[in-house]
This record gives C-alpha cells, structure tokens and sequence, in this order.
C-alpha cells in the first residue's frame, strides 16, 4: 500500500517538482493549493510526466474545516508544506499580509494535523531566516532571527513554532529545510517556475529578458562588498531540492523532533556571473541596468551543506550551466509559462 502524502502548495514551482518526485518514488499525492501564484496546469504536466495524477484540492490553507475534512476522507501519513507568499520585496510592503499568511496557515495544518494523530511533517524554510551572515558559508548553527525582512521573519517565527510544537509532543517528527536559491525546471521543459508579474528572483527575470517579455533585467545593487559588486547566491537545482524532501521524509520517520538542514550547493555565484553564463548558453544577450539595492537583501549568502550531506545522504548533483540549460529549455518552449 503507497503512502499517502498532502502536500500543501504542491501546484506552485516547488512543490509541482517535489510532487512529481514523490509520484515517481511511487507515494500517492494529495495537493492543496488556492492557486495565488501557480496554475493547475503545473499539476497536469506532472500527471502526464509521470503517468499518474495527483489528487487536486483547490482551496486555502486556513479554511480550518476545508484542511479538516481532508484529513478525514484521507489515510494522509505526513506532510509536506510549502503553501506561502514568498516575496521579500512584497513582504516589506504588506508586512501583516505575510505575517497572516504564513503563520495562520501553518497554525491551522499544524492543529488539523494533530487532531487526525498525523505528525510527520516536512516544512519548507529558507536561509532568509539566517539575516545578514556573519561568516559564510552558513552552516545551520548559525545565528537566526537577525531577519532583515518580514519574509524572513514569518519563516523564522514558524521555524520557532513547529520547534516549540515538538518539545510539547514527542509524536511529532519535522523537518525545516532551509532553501538557498531554486532555480532551474524538469529536464522535460514542460514544468518550471511562472511567477505572477514581473519575477522577484533572478533566473525567471533572465528567462523573461531572453524570451522578449521583458526588455530588460533590473540589477539591485553593484556595490556590495562581493567578487564584482553584485549579490552573491547560492543556486540549487529545483530537481536536487525536490530529491532532498524525499531524504527528509525517510529521515524524520525514525527521529522524533525538530531536525533543520541546509539544501544548497555550497558554492556562491554573483548575479553577473549568472547573466554571463545564462548568455553563453542560451546565445542570447540580455540587457541590464543598475538599480538601487532592494530593501532586505544581503551582499553574500550560500550554504554548509555538510550536515545534510552526512545526516540525509543528500548531496547536490546539478552544475550552475545544468540549471539555467534547464531553466532556458523551459522558458524557450513556454515563453508565457502555463498561460
């Protein structure tokens, strides 16, 4: 009998990857999703890639008795959660919509959860939580909290919450995965990453450059204390982030509490290093203009990922060139994504 896992925005970019894993490593998928910045037809390319469907429940995450009754009607034996606004820039804007958002939905999975005895559960952090580094790389016993934007800090105080759930419990049994910066799509073209509007992230930016949907890519800042003056990142393929929720799954299943890992690649590369190589591959220029620096962002962030390296048996396979070959291929093939 397959192990039925709810994925919580399992429609969007990671989660529509993360799910197509979970299918070809032979788990039933349940998928909620309200669809505020994903498209169902993510998860009808990812049935038709792996030959199989996932369930899809349309709907929001703090609808209490919409996730309750889910629970109810399904053997649901974990979850995964990666249902959140994600954008920095947005976040300083509207901080109480992200404060809302993130926490309250968790808040109530979190409580419909328990009440069906369900307490395996996979929750998808990022290094935000880290702020501005101190030292990198950042291994996972760095200082957090040092949030430098309310992103960051709903993640962080969630991170805190499902911490202090497992010391009231010892049933329970969570991972937080700290995301560095998903790039990249499934080496088919037919999934990968459409953000509503102009993209807050750099490679979906590129992409839009590349395709002619936008004229230019927007660079925030060129005077960090970084190899050229540009922010530096640590770029992870969105298919080895997916492989490491299936790590953390397996793992978390004979540990309780609260275990935290880095997925990254341990390597930083400088956003004009990305546009060089993304021009390189793609055989296409992609103009660029100097802007101010983002409020919240930092010069330099990339991962230790010793931890999950010994811990998971995880480890990052895909080069920088790998991901945005990827990336190309499906921005080329859907210059206007799932639309």
């Amino acid at each position: 009998m397959r192990h039925k896992i709810l994925v919580t925005g399992g429609a969007g970019y990671i989660g529509s990857h993360t799910t197509l894993a979970l299918l070809e490593a032979d788990y039933d998928v349940i998928v909620l999703d309200n669809l505020s910045n994903s498209s169902k037809a993510s998860l009808e390319r990812v049935g038709d890639i792996a030959g199989r469907k996932p369930l899809f429940i349309e709907g929001d995450l703090r609808d209490a008795a919409l996730v309750n009754q889910i629970f109810k009607d399904h053997p649901i034996e974990s979850v995964l959660h990666f249902a959140a606004l994600k954008s920095v820039e947005e976040s300083v804007r509207e901080p109480l919509r992200y404060f809302e958002n993130n926490l309250f939905s968790t808040m109530t999975l979190c409580q419909a959860m328990a009440s069906a005895n369900v307490f395996n559960l996979v929750f998808s952090s990022s290094a935000v939580v880290y702020g501005t580094p101190s030292i990198v790389p950042i291994a996972e016993n760095h200082p957090v909290g040092q949030t430098t934007n309310p992103y960051g800090r709903s993640k962080f105080m969630i991170e805190q919450m499902l911490t202090d759930l497992a010391h009231s419990d010892p049933r329970w049994k969570i991972a937080i995965l700290r995301y560095f910066n998903p790039v990249g799509a499934h080496a088919s073209g037919r999934i990968g990453e459409d953000p509503n509007g102009i993209p807050n992230n750099l490679l979906p930016y590129i992409c839009r450059v590349a395709v002619g949907t936008l004229t230019e890519l927007k660079i925030f800042g060129n005077d960090y204390p970084t190899i050229d003056g540009t922010g530096v990142r640590d770029y992870i393929h969105v298919l080895d982030l997916a492989n490491g929720h299936l790590s953390a799954l397996d793992a978390i299943r004979k540990n309780s509490g609260t275990h935290i890992w880095n997925l990254g690649t341990g390597q930083g590369h400088s956003v004009l290093e990305v546009v060089k190589a993304f021009e390189a591959i793609s055989d296409r220029p992609i103009p660029y203009k100097i802007a101010p620096r983002r409020a919240g962002d930092v010069a330099a962030c990339f991962a230790n990922v010793s931890k999950a390296e010994r811990e998971l048996g995880w480890k990052a396979t895909y080069t920088l060139n790998e991901m945005l070959r990827d990336a190309w291929k499906w921005q080329s093939t859907n210059p206007l994504g799932y639309k």
